[in-house]
């Protein structure tokens, strides 16, 4: 009896201990992280979205687990060097965000109301009148045009119209001798229009057919028309248009305007800014959909993740000529060709002299100088050289084969503007002789170095715990 009545007064005294442990046999704590719990949901959420049936390299469970490890690391050394408060990080962030909040402020009845205003302006529009599908020949008179030019278009436009009053299909005609190439391709036809959608008198000679009828040709500002009515009709009831009008207007940023008058009224009616309102409004959709909080804690984490190895690794490695240097020379034999491969540059010039004078002016000079010379010394005012610099394999191109290994067998015709050809380099038959002959391949290595000793760093330097009997649900629970 005592242990019952201890019993009920431990669950009505402590019901957030209750329900925190629901949530714990719920959502397992999967992992801490420089003690940040990190949920079986959490976990899900990344591994699944990056391990779907079309990834080639597809991970297990227990492979991804480091890979993720490593991720979380970065961001919290991101996190301990305040990169999160950066003004540029932040504004990065939040268009990233919104861009998946704003959508979501738009309720059906804000954007079917602007389906129903667009298809109201249509009809006023129209002004009670229909819908027409016209098609015309058209022969352009010039503005500044004498008497006697402006009377051979008349004369033209006549016989034109002779020949349709003879039986000539208008469509056929149009193709051959309208002078408005866009609708001549369909045969003149202009497509569907409305008043005002076209000059006065070209209007006026449109609603002023029958369909199937050809009117007789008349003169606008631009030139001769002749008119044939192809349909017409009324405008179609809004359930019809309603799709349509609605795809249109989301290709033109409807819910991305309607989420702005959203929000700037929320935020005049509550006194807070804009971006208040949009991260009051992204904690609460996040907190009522967890694919939504996970994705905007993937903008969050992976614009830390990249901004900590651009700093720390990536942009320090590509830069660090002097190791570069050594790493190349420690891994030489990692670099080797299996084919002879030509370093230097493929000249095309407008003649001999030309060839001659810039070949003079790259000798003994340093490699990435040669497209600074040849851009300011040659091709300042005129291209007078076509200029190709890089590391070439045998096989790959036809004049460099030629020219640097003595292979005549592809086609070595040259540009018929550029016909003086030759290279200027170095041939690597067995391997490159300098880092930069394979620099960025040695650069991207070198990185990946970089970065697994910033790994092992973040790994001494923040704890790391792994639940394996969570692990072990991941993806197997119901």
């Amino acid at each position: 009896m005592v242990r019952s009545i201890l019993s009920f007064l431990f669950i009505i005294q402590c019901p957030l201990f209750i329900n925190s442990m629901a949530a714990q046999a719920e959502d397992p704590v999967v992992m801490r992280i420089n003690g940040k719990d990190v949920t079986r949901s959490e976990f899900e959420y990344n591994y699944n979205k990056n391990n779907t049936d079309g990834v080639i390299d597809k991970k297990s469970v227990t492979e991804y687990v480091d890979l993720f490890v490593n991720y979380k690391l970065k961001v919290e050394a991101a996190l301990d060097a305040h990169l999160d408060t950066l003004s540029s990080y932040q504004q990065e962030f939040r268009t990233y965000r919104d861009q998946q909040i704003r959508p979501l402020l738009v309720s059906p009845e804000a954007e079917e109301q602007e389906v129903v205003a667009y298809y109201q302006q249509m009809l006023n529009q129209l002004e009670g009148k229909d819908l027409l599908l016209p098609a015309h020949i058209f022969l352009r008179v010039v503005q500044q045009s004498t008497p006697g030019q402006q009377a051979a278009v008349k004369a033209r436009v006549d016989s034109i119209y002779a020949v349709l009053q003879g039986g000539k299909d208008f469509a056929e005609l149009a193709a051959e001798v309208s002078e408005d190439p866009g609708t001549a391709a369909r045969g003149g036809v202009i497509g569907w229009i409305g008043p005002h959608q076209l000059l006065k008198e070209v209007e006026d000679a449109c609603y002023s057919l029958e369909v199937g009828e050809t009117g007789a040709p008349f003169l606008s500002t631009v030139g001769w028309h002749i008119i044939q009515l192809r349909d017409k009709k009324a405008l179609e009831p809004f359930d019809t248009l309603a799709p349509r009008i609605r795809q249109f207007l989301e290709a033109r940023g409807l819910k991305d305007r309607i989420a702005g008058q959203v929000v700037d009224s929320m935020a005049s009616r509550s006194g807070k800014t804009v971006e208040q309102v949009m991260d009051e409004e992204a904690e609460r959709l996040a907190a009522e959909d967890s694919d939504l909080k996970y994705l905007i804690q993937e903008y969050h984490d992976g614009l830390l993740f990249y901004e900590i190895c651009q700093r720390q690794v990536w942009e320090p490695a590509a830069k660090d000529t002097v190791n570069l240097e050594r790493y190349f020379k420690a891994n030489k034999k990692a670099y080797a060709f299996e084919k002879p491969h030509y370093a230097g540059a493929l000249l095309q010039a407008l003649n001999a002299d030309v060839l001659k004078r810039v070949q003079q002016a790259l000798k003994k000079q340093p490699e990435n100088k040669w497209a600074e010379i040849v851009k300011n010394q040659f091709n300042k005012d005129s291209v007078q050289v076509r200029f190709e610099r890089r590391v070439f394999v045998q096989g790959e191109n036809a004049m460099v084969d030629s020219l640097a290994f003595n292979i005549h067998e592809g086609k070595t015709q040259s540009n018929a503007k550029y016909p003086a050809v030759a290279v200027i380099g170095r041939k690597l038959k067995k391997g490159p002789e300098r880092w930069t002959d394979v620099g960025a391949q040695v650069v991207t290595d070198y990185q990946a170095t970089k970065e697994q000793e910033f790994v092992e760093e973040l790994r001494r330097r923040y704890k790391v715990e792994i639940f394996q009997n969570a692990l072990n649900t991941v993806n197997k629970h119901s």
